[in-house]
Formats: structure tokens, sequence, C-alpha cells
């Protein structure tokens, strides 16, 4: 049995990069929790290192970044591959203002899906719930 079955998702959000605008994100945040998800936010500005060594410290199961400054493209890949050095399987998922082009190549990249604004939070949550209990079974 995986121990992570008997504890609440844990997901991290974070804005890298210089993006102020963090509205959408903290929504998400809330919609999260709701469900019932244990959220750990970092605020703005955080760093790809900032992020990873964040995700391990709190042994997550979800990474959500947000982009809104067209960054997704740097510093994502930055984050992925980071979480991968590390040995940290978790789901990355982004969300924001992301070109169509570019989300093929996100997810070529590791991002396990890429959510548009404009997308209702309980798909959000709906999506996360369905990977976990798809990657558990896998195991």
């Amino acid at each position: 049995m995986n121990p992570r079955d008997n504890r609440k998702i844990r997901v991290l959000l974070a804005k890298v990069g210089l993006d102020g605008h963090d509205r959408g994100i903290k929504t998400v945040a809330r919609y999260l929790v709701d469900a019932g998800m244990e959220v750990i936010y970092m605020g703005l500005r955080s760093t790809p290192i900032q992020v990873v060594e964040a995700a391990v410290a709190e042994d997550v199961d979800v990474v959500g970044l947000s982009f809104l400054a067209g960054d997704h493209m740097t510093l994502a890949p930055k984050v992925i591959d980071g979480l991968r050095q590390r040995g940290m399987d978790a789901i990355v998922l982004v969300g924001g203002i992301i070109l169509k082009h570019d989300i093929p190549v996100l997810e070529q990249m590791g991002a396990c899906q890429v959510f548009l604004p404009g997308t209702p939070p309980d798909r959000i949550v709906q999506f996360i719930k369905e990977k976990l209990k798809q990657n558990s079974q896998q195991e």
C-alpha cells in the first residue's frame, strides 16, 4: 500500500519569475483547499530552485506553476528538470497565459497538463485526483 494513500493530496503552487499577478493562482489554491487538498503557496517571484527545494522538502504530489508574463518556456523546464534531478515524480501542472503552440512543447518537456484562463477550477481538482489515482494504480 502506498503511504500517500493515507494523507491529503499535497500541492505546491508557485509564481515563478517576475510576474506579479496572483489572483488566478490564489483562486485555484482556494478551490484545492475546499476540495480537501493541502496547499503550499509560495507567493510571488519564486525562482525555479526555490520551487524545487520546497517541493522536495514538502514531499508534494503536485507542483502547479502559474505564468502570465510569457516566461513559461524558460522557467517551467528549469523546475521540471530540477524536480527530476532530485528524484521527484510529482505531477507538474502549468497554468496562465500560455500560447497554444507552446502547450505540446511544455507537455513534451514534462508538464502533465496546461490549464488556460477560464478553466473551471473543479476541472483542475478533478484532473489532479484522477491523475494521482491513475498513477497509484500503475505502481
